[in-house]
């Protein structure tokens, strides 16, 4: 069967392990039933996830007009601490800023390939933790906006990388770490404004397994701009790549806005 659609990042539901699930253009692809078989991608055009129009994607799935005007793709969506909903002070779209960064959000520890700390909205756990490949994770702290998650990462990062080393994510080298003492020893640097938001009685480590048959061993990054088509064997899905048997690895996030044909066999 051939499906076709643009692509954007995959859905996933938590279990052992988490289901991945590619939505299509009239319907869906569950990865997890296609591990072992045969997998043939071809990049037809582009499709900008705002104006839909088939323009050259900049970045995060937009065309480079969009992304410099719409909210959605605004500073604050990579960097929390520029958030200003809280100071009624508008950057793009008020209104949509307001929606997005006057809500819960959650300062976490994760271990992917190394220990990092981040920022997601409540209700993204645990869906941003499963996006970036990890397989624990836990909570510091759960903040009224966006903004003062934003300055608390700012202070821990002085302390904790921020990054994921994808390349040590995908070949599953990772340090098992106690991340809830590692929490405890970064607690002290929680700034002051958010000190009374610290998870002091939250003791639950979330783990994250990940339907994975085979980690590749040296890595090729598929890009569809270079290679517009491509076939291998699914191995695996893990944060939001796909694994083939011949060690490509294909960053369906990262071809956001990539409108595709896929044949499984």
């Amino acid at each position: 069967m051939i499906y076709k659609g643009v692509l954007k990042k995959m859905r996933t539901e938590i279990g052992p392990p988490v289901q991945y699930y590619l939505m299509m253009e009239n319907d869906f692809i569950n990865l997890n039933q296609v591990l072992d078989k045969t997998l043939e991608i071809s990049f037809l055009k582009y499709e900008c996830l705002n104006c839909h129009l088939d323009k050259p994607i900049y970045r995060q799935g937009f065309c480079k007009s969009c992304f410099f005007e719409i909210p959605q793709a605004a500073d604050w969506i990579m960097r929390p601490e520029l958030s200003k909903a809280h100071l009624d002070k508008e950057d793009r779209d008020l209104a949509y800023e307001k929606r997005m960064q006057l809500q819960p959000h959650i300062v976490y520890l994760a271990n992917s390939s190394n220990v990092k700390v981040g920022v997601t909205r409540k209700d993204q756990i645990p869906t941003r933790w499963i996006d970036q490949g990890a397989h624990e994770a836990v909570e510091i702290v759960e903040t009224p906006n966006r903004y003062l998650a934003g300055i608390t990462e700012i202070a821990l990062k002085e302390h904790i990388s921020d990054k994921t080393n994808w390349r040590k994510m995908l070949t599953n080298d990772i340090l098992d770490v106690d991340l809830l003492a590692e929490k405890e020893k970064l607690s002290v640097y929680i700034p002051e404004e958010a000190k009374q938001y610290y998870l002091e009685n939250n003791y639950k480590e979330t783990p994250v397994e990940f339907p994975v048959l085979k980690y590749p061993t040296k890595l090729k990054s598929l890009n569809l701009s270079k290679t517009p088509n491509y076939k291998g064997i699914i191995k695996g899905i893990k944060g939001q790549y796909l694994i083939f048997g011949d060690d490509t690895v294909f960053n369906v996030r990262g071809s956001e806005g990539y409108y595709v044909s896929i044949s499984i066999k």
